[in-house]
């Protein structure tokens, strides 16, 4: 697969860097997919620093896929002239940097490339934002993620310096200095802070609403689908090696998820700004990952995989809906974007298929994930039902409540009437709708990395 990543360079190579972008990332995709088709589903090492399973295969399709995607969307750059050739480099830069966060065999590198990460997507979120108050958010964006993140590269030299190594396939002799034994709840809690704030959970998510109102469509993209994901695939590979550290410490984590699930949701029900409904809901999503992370059971991390893997498409989709309605209204407001059943019914019926995708109706990746996630939290203990059976109400709710507002009512006197959307824009959703469906139809290419 890394040979094909040499194609990333052909944009450079072209005079059309948009759509030499996008067929690259495109064609890489579908070579990306063969690896999820193959029946050895333990680690194969690709090089002394890279490997490769089921799980980090799958993430890294996604990676690609999305990459493409939000190039695609992109087209208000492409149409203004806005620095299209850096835009495409800080994108192409993202990606490269994802796919070797997922394919790295070593604890260090991953976080060299955990942080690398925040480079290119504060570039585009100061570069190709919206209003002044991007620099408030690009600084909240930095300053959470490096706070939270120094415990845990203290915390990787204090296992190096232990055990010489700090590969993710050698799990034999991870053990933690016996000067730490008495504090090991500490030490784990200050460990995995740096992913919980990525993912994020509720009271470090503070920074999430803000970059996401003021990113770029693109930047909105790529924080949704791909950069929430790296806090739970780090989550993950950690848990292999202390399963007891983390099972004793989820019932703290969990409390706080399903806590913050409620309370997000109750805030998304409140919400006039679509994309800020979005990102708030992304924490409620994120929350029933952690506790399939968290129970360490087998049910629980492949219901995680596939949870990152449908809200990453599912809620890419939903920013790139709210940024097609925005181009066409020129208002993010709830109460001033009506009546688009009248103006387009295209688009509402994406702006539906993808509302109930994200209440996780019917046929649907979202629902499997969220059964695995259920049967996990209810082998676990029978009253995770109460708030977790309270969670999925309210984000039937506020899906609905985005839909209704949106697409219902009676369209503002001040508003044009919007013309039929292009074959652009139902492409752009296709493509993110399509794998949402149809990944039911063979779900075991995304479950069966344990």
């Amino acid at each position: 697969m890394f040979p094909s990543l040499l194609l990333l360079l052909l944009p450079f190579l072209s005079k059309n860097f948009w759509s030499m972008s996008i067929m690259s990332l495109m064609f890489i995709s579908f070579l990306s997919l063969t690896n999820l088709f193959s029946a050895d589903l333990s680690y194969s090492s690709l090089s002394p620093l890279f490997m490769n399973d089921q799980m980090s295969s799958t993430l890294i399709t996604l990676t690609l896929w999305i990459s493409a995607l939000m190039i695609m969307s992109s087209n208000s750059v492409f149409y203004n002239k806005n620095n299209n050739p850096l835009f495409i480099f800080y994108v192409l830069s993202l990606s490269l940097i994802l796919i070797i966060s997922f394919s790295v065999s070593n604890f260090l590198n991953f976080y060299i490339m955990f942080e690398s990460s925040l480079i290119p997507t504060l570039l585009l979120i100061l570069g190709w934002g919206y209003q002044p108050e991007r620099l408030q958010a690009g600084m909240y964006l930095m300053l959470y993620t490096i706070c939270a993140s120094l415990p845990l590269l203290l915390s990787l030299m204090i296992l190096n310096s232990n055990n010489g190594h700090l590969s993710m396939i050698i799990p034999s002799t991870f053990s933690i200095l016996p000067s730490l034994s008495s504090l090991e709840s500490l030490w784990w809690f200050m460990t995995i802070c740096a992913f919980m704030v990525k993912m994020p959970l509720y009271i470090v998510h503070l920074w999430l609403p803000k970059a996401h109102v003021e990113a770029p469509i693109a930047g909105s993209m790529i924080l949704a689908g791909i950069l929430l994901k790296l806090g739970g695939y780090g989550l993950i590979r950690l848990s292999m090696f202390y399963p007891n550290l983390m099972f004793n410490s989820s019932p703290m984590w969990n409390s706080i998820a399903l806590w913050g699930a409620f309370i997000t949701s109750m805030i998304c029900l409140r919400q006039t700004d679509i994309k800020s409904l979005i990102a708030y809901s992304s924490v409620g999503h994120m929350a029933l990952v952690v506790l399939g992370i968290s129970l360490n059971s087998t049910w629980g991390w492949q219901g995680a995989l596939i949870m990152m893997i449908a809200h990453g498409l599912c809620s890419s989709c939903l920013f790139s809906l709210a940024n097609m309605t925005y181009e066409s209204t020129h208002t993010r407001s709830m109460f001033l974007t009506k009546g688009l059943l009248s103006l387009s019914p295209t688009l509402s019926l994406w702006w539906f298929i993808l509302s109930i995708s994200n209440m996780a109706a019917p046929p649907s990746i979202n629902l499997f994930g969220e059964i695995s996630l259920i049967l996990s939290a209810i082998w676990a203990s029978p009253w995770y039902m109460l708030p977790i059976g309270l969670c999925s109400f309210l984000a039937a709710a506020y899906s609905l409540f985005l839909f209704t507002s949106v697409n219902h009512g009676s369209s503002p006197k001040f508003l044009n009437p919007i013309s039929a959307l292009s074959s652009h824009f139902n492409s752009i959703v296709l493509f993110h709708a399509a794998p949402i469906f149809l990944l039911i139809t063979s779900p075991i290419l995304i479950s069966s990395w344990i």
